[in-house]
């Protein structure tokens, strides 16, 4: 993968046009030089009448460099796309739609949704590994935005006027590591032995409060304590500070969460959270993952929302 810009300053000077970021796209995703991805040859042209694109020297293929990535086919320069992945990932909170368009000055606000949409899109790497070793999971509630939703909800477990989301957060020497969140639609065990199944190596230790929805998950060694005396967030520290974290942070950037879009706002807090100690990398990151994730189409990531 190719260095990334530790500074502003330095990414304004390595990303300065559409050159220098076709050219890091094409080592980011050919880093052993040019591979067809109808054959295989390792040799091709570089077309003049077409920007940044390439033709196989064997099959005659013509092949973009962001062709199969989530920047396929958008009008928008490869420089906004750069700004916009910089400034998402190393803003310590993240930016809004709204504020994306502000800063890049985009023509509409929907090209801002949607530039927003696909980052955020390739923010989950298909490839990344499960949680391992002690893991402490939880449930929680976040309460909707959308104004034909329920302002407020019902108490304690119950699912009236509330987005349910599993948590799991892999414990360290102690400390935090990774994190894991994901949409549900109940605190059952038909919903959450799925989560953690997908989520977290088998033979690992989970420790939970005493809900009796996560008895009887297999192939893990599960220490359940009761919350009965002891504060819930005395028991599970880390998750409970990750549920708090998650709220505020919804609240200050977004100003609430809406239903429809809840995982991928979901996988932007994870992907922040795993990368708090290298914001910077966050970028080649980014990018890295984008180049390796398929293109989608705007009626595509609005599909929740017609469902919502």
């Amino acid at each position: 993968m190719p260095d990334f810009p530790r500074s502003i300053l330095a990414f304004q000077r390595q990303f300065a046009d559409e050159a220098a970021c076709a050219s890091w796209l094409s080592a980011a995703r050919w880093p052993e030089g040019f591979r067809c991805p109808a054959c295989g040859h390792d040799r091709a042209w570089e077309l003049g009448a077409k920007a940044w694109t390439y033709e196989c020297a064997k099959c005659r293929r013509q092949t973009s460099v962001t062709a199969g990535t989530v920047m396929h086919g958008s009008k928008l320069p490869l420089t906004v796309w750069f700004w916009a992945a910089y400034l998402m990932a190393t803003h310590s909170n993240g930016l809004s739609a709204r504020q994306m368009w502000r800063q890049l000055g985009l023509g509409s606000y929907k090209s801002a949704w949607l530039l927003c949409a696909k980052l955020r899109r390739a923010m989950v790497n298909p490839a990344r590994a499960l949680l391992s070793g002690v893991v402490e999971i939880d449930e929680t509630q976040v309460s909707y935005r959308t104004k034909d939703d329920p302002v407020t909800g019902g108490g304690g477990r119950s699912p009236d006027g509330k987005m349910q989301v599993a948590v799991a957060v892999e414990i360290v020497d102690e400390a935090p590591g990774r994190l894991r969140l994901g949409t549900i639609e109940d605190a059952s065990s038909a919903s959450l032995h799925p989560f953690i199944k997908a989520n977290v190596a088998a033979g690992s230790t989970l420790k939970t409060d005493g809900w009796r929805a996560y008895l009887g998950v297999g192939g893990f060694n599960h220490e359940p304590h009761v919350v009965g005396a002891m504060a819930a967030h005395v028991v599970l520290p880390w998750v409970h500070r990750v549920i708090s974290n998650l709220k505020t942070w919804a609240l200050g950037v977004y100003h609430g969460l809406r239903r429809p879009h809840l995982q991928s706002y979901l996988d932007e807090f994870v992907f922040r959270f795993n990368r708090r100690r290298t914001p910077h990398a966050a970028f080649r990151t980014l990018l890295g993952i984008a180049v390796a994730i398929e293109p989608a189409t705007y009626n595509m990531l609005i599909a929740p929302e017609a469902k919502g």
